[in-house]
């Protein structure tokens, strides 16, 4: 696997052997079917391995008999199916198979939630256990790197981001052409073919608007009379966007304090590297006037890598008064608060008085490019 090993490969491979379908969710590109390749290696002979795309094995999967699944099970043990959200009916599939075909295990991957076409999460509720694959985290990445390699990287990576063969490609000319196909030919693939989305240009044009908006509120309404198309279909795509992991939201926190905010949106980007081909700026980060935007992305996104490597249970929100008074994102574990303001180069900051009288007990970070390896890896 690129000589890193992946933290999702390990926990898939605790669970193999359990009566239990095991979901890979994750973005196009970040990795997938190098860790399916991985398991296949690993356990040869025991593996099934098949992909959802070719529709023999739509066909196959979907004769939903007792009888046709144990023998196209055979022997094997570990049932592999990559990109598995093309099966129609994936979940009534897999459901049957491992309920009625005992000693395997199924791991079913897929760069969508399954329920963009084939609502597989009901027929498996109690059978399944899902993963979800990021691009690289800095805490996968400190097997290759030294703290002083790492912080040398960090201008690159706020730029081209964390993409697992981004991070293997020479030059900047490379990663820019590597982005820019993923923009042209992969990012939308699933939108278009399982949601019958017809109009890619228009999607594009959504999330170059959000590109521009990272770190902001973003208002639905505007965006619809932007792209000239109905706040509903607006609605419609950010879920279908949130789905296949391009972009994910954090919406506003709040007890309803006076002056809190409460219903907003903020957008971002599940990788740096995917905003900025986007919007075609790979621009020096000293000649950029959205440094902020890309280092509060960066650090949410890797903090999110973080707790969940380190399965903590984390919810994340932003805060904000109607004055004005922000914090950039908060964890909640249980009752416990941390709030983080994100700044690039190390300045004094100033906790909102706001919040510090609503929040007492909640700890303040403030995340900047000497302190922030401190806070994304152990």
């Amino acid at each position: 696997m690129n000589s890193i090993e992946r933290f999702v490969a390990d926990e898939i491979m605790v669970d193999i052997g359990k009566q239990k379908v095991l979901m890979l969710y994750g973005s196009r590109r970040v990795g997938k079917t190098k860790i399916l390749d991985f398991i296949k290696q690993k356990y040869n002979d025991k593996v099934l391995y098949v992909t959802g795309e070719d529709v023999e094995v739509q066909a196959i999967l979907n004769n939903r008999t007792i009888r046709n699944y144990k023998q196209l099970v055979g022997n094997q043990t570990i049932i592999i199916i990559d990109e598995a959200q093309y099966v129609p009916n994936i979940g009534l599939c897999l459901k049957l198979m491992i309920d009625q075909v005992k000693g395997i295990t199924i791991i079913a991957s897929g760069s969508s939630s399954f329920d963009l076409n084939n609502a597989a999460g009901e027929p498996l509720v109690g059978r399944k256990f899902t993963f979800k694959l990021k691009a690289f985290a800095q805490q996968e990445l400190k097997q290759m790197e030294n703290v002083l390699q790492s912080k040398s990287a960090l201008a690159e990576r706020l730029i081209y981001g964390s993409y697992p063969e981004v991070y293997f490609l020479q030059t900047n000319k490379e990663k820019e052409r590597y982005l820019n196909e993923i923009v042209s030919s992969y990012l939308l693939k699933d939108i278009l073919a399982l949601e019958n989305v017809k109009d890619a240009a228009l999607l594009k044009k959504l999330l170059q608007l959000l590109a521009f908006q990272v770190g902001n509120e973003v208002s639905t309404n505007e965006l619809a009379k932007n792209l000239k198309i109905a706040q509903l279909t607006v609605e419609r795509y950010l879920d279908l966007l949130t789905k296949v992991f391009i972009i994910y939201p954090l919406t506003a926190y709040s007890t309803n304090q006076r002056k809190e905010i409460a219903k907003s949106k903020k957008w971002y980007f599940a990788d740096n590297g995917i905003r900025n081909a986007l919007i075609k700026n790979y621009t020096i980060l000293e000649l950029r006037t959205d440094v902020g935007a890309l280092w509060e992305q960066y650090c949410l996104n890797e903090r999110i890598k973080y707790n969940q490597y380190k399965k903590n249970d984390i919810q994340y929100f932003f805060w904000r008064t109607y004055d004005g008074q922000e914090i950039d994102f908060i964890e909640i574990n249980n009752t416990i608060m941390v709030a983080f303001e994100c700044k690039y180069t190390r300045q004094k900051y100033k906790l909102p008085a706001a919040f510090a009288k609503f929040y007492p007990n909640a700890a303040v970070t403030l995340l900047h490019k000497e302190n922030y390896l401190e806070y994304i890896m152990d």
